[in-house]
This record gives structure tokens, sequence and C-alpha cells, in this order.
């Protein structure tokens, strides 16, 4: 199955993993800056809104499979032997680092960098909490249920209460918006969910050999802050806190974080 997906911009090869309840075109803020020195491809992951899954593709079950998925978009765009700076947020961050451990060889690197935004090293039991209540949430929606609860419990949870202030109209736009989105959205969420429920990416943190980058948020109320402490430390990383946005890092400061970017990246040696 072909995902989809959106290449621009000119320079070493970048892709952008979404977070769970994203779509791609959520990082244009992000990626603007981005293609001024990068060819940046972004996409959506098997069940998000523009790659729906299908009765011959079902829903990959685990981070494997959305690795896989992502390994795949690369050799169709003919990135598949070329080392690639790799960034991901939240539930994109736990695939790429999954795509660079599986992929981590000694005669062929395809991780260039690896950038991690609001992530964690391993699920958590608050964590596991907060995904038992989408779940019902979910079942909830496609039982013909209001979708308003779904779409507080998602914004309480991934945004700093002064960013939800300042944003009321846009996110009151939102929930209206919110009727419109398609059922097969609401399960492609979930099944989102549940791959990444229990999750333990430490024992593939030793098969990563690159430069690493951890982006973390002091407000963020879906992994905290020191999964990140973590999964630099444990990677050899620089870590990075913005001290008031919320998890949704990418939607609160996008400037900031393609600034961190791209220090890290205009920071990186030179290939040989």
């Amino acid at each position: 199955m072909t995902l989809a997906s959106h290449l621009g911009g000119d320079g070493p090869p970048l892709l952008l993993f979404n977070g769970g309840l994203m779509t791609w075109g959520a990082w244009e803020p992000v990626a603007a800056p981005l293609r001024q020195r990068f060819t940046v491809l972004r996409f959506d992951f098997r069940g998000q809104l523009t790659s729906p899954a299908d009765d011959d593709h079902p829903l990959p079950a685990d981070l494997a499979g959305h690795a896989a998925d992502a390994a795949a978009l690369l050799s169709e765009v003919g990135w598949d032997d070329r080392p690639v700076h790799l960034v991901g947020t939240s539930f994109g961050a736990e695939v790429a680092i999954e795509l660079a451990a599986t992929r981590l060889g000694p005669n062929r690197r395809l991780a260039r960098s690896l950038s991690l935004v609001t992530a964690a090293d391993r699920s958590t039991p608050g964590f596991d909490a907060q995904s038992a209540e989408m779940h019902r949430l979910v079942a909830d929606v496609l039982a013909g249920g209001d979708r308003g609860p779904f779409h507080e419990a998602v914004v309480e949870r991934v945004y700093s209460a002064a960013w939800r202030e300042a944003n009321a109209v846009t996110l009151a736009a939102r929930r209206t918006a919110m009727n419109q989105v398609p059922p097969t959205w609401f399960a492609g969420a979930d099944a989102l969910v549940s791959a990444v429920e229990g999750f333990d990416l430490r024992p593939r943190l030793g098969e990563i050999d690159c430069p690493v980058l951890v982006v973390a948020a002091a407000d963020d109320r879906v992994f905290g802050t020191e999964p990140s402490e973590a999964l630099a430390t444990a990677l050899g990383g620089r870590l990075v806190v913005h001290p008031t946005s919320g998890h949704a890092l990418v939607a609160e400061e996008p400037a900031w974080l393609a600034g961190v970017l791209l220090d890290f990246l205009d920071g990186l040696p030179a290939e040989p």
C-alpha cells in the first residue's frame, strides 16, 4: 500500500513522522523552513486521515509494522539506500526509533540523524490509563455518540492551558469540524493507540548509532519530561526543553521547534 505523502524542498533527505492524531499537513509551519535546506518528505501513517486502511492492507498491530510501512515509502521515493534525517513527534518518534534501530547495520546506515520530539522510551501506567480512556471515547463515537468528549479530552491532554486560552476560537472551530471527520479516522486513531500500548523501546536503543536530538516540553501531560531525559541519556543525545509548551509542541511552537531542529542539523559533521 502506498502511503499518502508530500515531497518538497531541496537538499539532503529528511523524513517527518506524524503524531498519532496528526495528518501530514500539520507539519507545514515546521516543514516550510526545513525545505529551504532539505528535501522534506511528509506522510500519513496507515489509519490516519489520508492513508486509510482497507481489507487488503489492514492496520499494523505494532510499531514495527508502521516502521515497515515507512521503509516501503522510502523505497518508493528512492531513499532506501540513502542516509536520511529522521524527525518524529510522539507516536511518530517511537516509529522513528524502531525504523532507525531496524535498518541500521555495519555496512548500511539509514538514519543520518534522529530527532525525537515529545517522545518516550517506554509506556507507563499513566500513559496506558490514558489509552484506555481514549478507547472508551472512540467506542462512544463509533456507536453514534457525541464527538465532543473525545475532542475535549484530546485538547486538554495535548495542549498547554495558556495555548488553549489563547486559541479558544480556533479550538471551537475544530470542535465543530470534528462532526465532519469520517468514522474511519476514529477507527484508525484507535488502532494507532493500540500499537503503542505497553511499548518498550529500551532494548532497541543500543542498536542506534547516529547523532540524536531529543526535544521535550515542560507541560507535556502525555509522557512528561523524564522519558525524554532517559532517551537523551541512553542515546548520548542533546536534550532541549521548551519551558511552557504542552505535548503538541509541533502545533504550539512550530517556529521555535524549526529553529532547534535546524541548529542541530546544521551542526552535524559533513558526511564522509
